[in-house]
């Protein structure tokens, strides 16, 4: 197309001629790993399950196909990086064996520069994943779990519908001065068909000593007086002997208690299955439960979706510190690597999530772990291969 009917020749003329060759030679292979890892994984974790089921269950295929194409996206967002790491490792690897960067290096160019073209493609790769983890994957996850449920007769409302637990927290001073979480109260509903709870029992230790037993048929939330409201049921005084005060029987009392059991059993959707404003929201209201450890989780989890994108740019800078180094690599010993790498990243990211529910780490050291590895021993190996 002649330059003056095309609107990116002015910025694509500012591109030194070596970077947009090492850049087209960097497409074709990491198309090529987008289509590898994500077949496999789709392979890996979806068909064999939705073959087993549709065998023992009698799935139409056309519902098959689909749940696996709804599957998708999730093994794609995996896909990103480890297609930027193999794009990265065969190019500079071809580019070495050819003596191509032998030719450009004794040109005065340095390998720092060299990589250039595949670190600024690991920051583009990493706005596409981050857009597509955000907007793709968790709609695709939802959809595909909604789909597979119908087929299967167990469709789920959007909301939990059986046993609601709630253990609200609260954190106290010791002696010491030390400040320990203690449970402040507990909230149990049998059911929840979206507006009322049915069999609730709730144990109340707001003060010194167990204070309180609340037991009731049913009860609703009362958005117009921020307010629960209990129907037909029981109230029962504990005295700090833990002996029986007083017993109270209604047919409508009012409780100023959190609306959070409420909040938590209308939040149906799980983590692959929320972006980062849903996950937020969550977040907001775990904290009102004070359960540090769902919380934590959480936070790991909100940390990762933006830590797993970036794992672009890592991948981009070991792979090509490792292919510019003078010795040669085979398409089938890059391969090899890339695979090694992968595994060893999802490693860590394991052992990273591990140690941060454990509270050995904090949630943003668990997730960020991995990435902070792989970058130094990138630096590690582009240091090495510039001497």
């Amino acid at each position: 197309m002649p330059k003056f009917f095309n609107p990116l020749y002015p910025l694509i003329s500012r591109i030194s001629v070596m970077d947009r060759y090492i850049a087209s030679e960097l497409f074709a292979p990491f198309l090529f790993g987008m289509g590898f890892f994500s077949s496999l994984g789709v392979t890996i974790g979806s068909l064999f399950d939705l073959m087993r089921r549709s065998v023992d269950v009698g799935l139409p295929a056309m519902l098959v196909l689909k749940v696996l194409l709804l599957s998708l996206p999730q093994f794609m967002a995996y896909a990103f990086a480890a297609s930027t790491l193999l794009a990265t490792l065969l190019t500079y690897s071809r580019l070495s064996s050819d003596s191509e960067l032998v030719a450009l290096r004794s040109c005065g160019i340095s390998v720092y520069r060299l990589v250039t073209p595949a670190i600024i493609l690991g920051f583009f790769i990493t706005g596409i994943a981050f857009t597509f983890n955000e907007y793709v994957v968790p709609a695709a996850n939802y959809q595909a779990k909604v789909t597979l449920d119908r087929a299967l007769n167990k469709e789920k409302p959007s909301f939990q519908e059986r046993n609601i637990f709630y253990p609200e927290y609260t954190k106290v001073k010791l002696p010491n001065g030390e400040k320990e979480q203690v449970l402040k109260r507990l909230f149990y509903a049998e059911k929840f068909d979206g507006e009322k709870m049915q069999g609730l029992t709730i144990l109340d230790w707001s003060q010194e000593g167990l204070n309180q037993i609340v037991t009731s048929q049913a009860a609703s939330w009362n958005p117009a007086q921020n307010t629960w409201d209990f129907f037909k049921g029981t109230i029962y005084l504990i005295s700090p002997d833990a002996s029986y005060r007083n017993i109270l029987r209604f047919e409508h009392q009012q409780l100023q208690l959190p609306r959070t059991a409420l909040d938590l059993a209308s939040s149906g959707r799980d983590y692959g299955e929320m972006n980062l404003a849903q996950s937020t929201e969550r977040l907001k209201i775990e904290r009102l439960s004070g359960n540090e450890q769902k919380i934590r989780k959480l936070l790991i989890r909100i940390h990762q979706k933006i830590a797993l994108p970036f794992a672009c740019v890592v991948f981009a800078i070991v792979g090509a510190a490792l292919a510019t180094r003078p010795t040669r690599t085979s398409k089938a010993t890059g391969f090899g690597i890339s695979v090694l790498v992968i595994f060893t990243y999802y490693l860590l990211m394991s052992f990273g999530d591990a140690l941060g529910l454990g509270n050995f780490l904090p949630p943003f050291v668990a997730a960020w772990m991995p990435n902070l590895f792989g970058l130094a021993a990138g630096v590690w190996f582009l240091l090495k291969a510039a001497r």
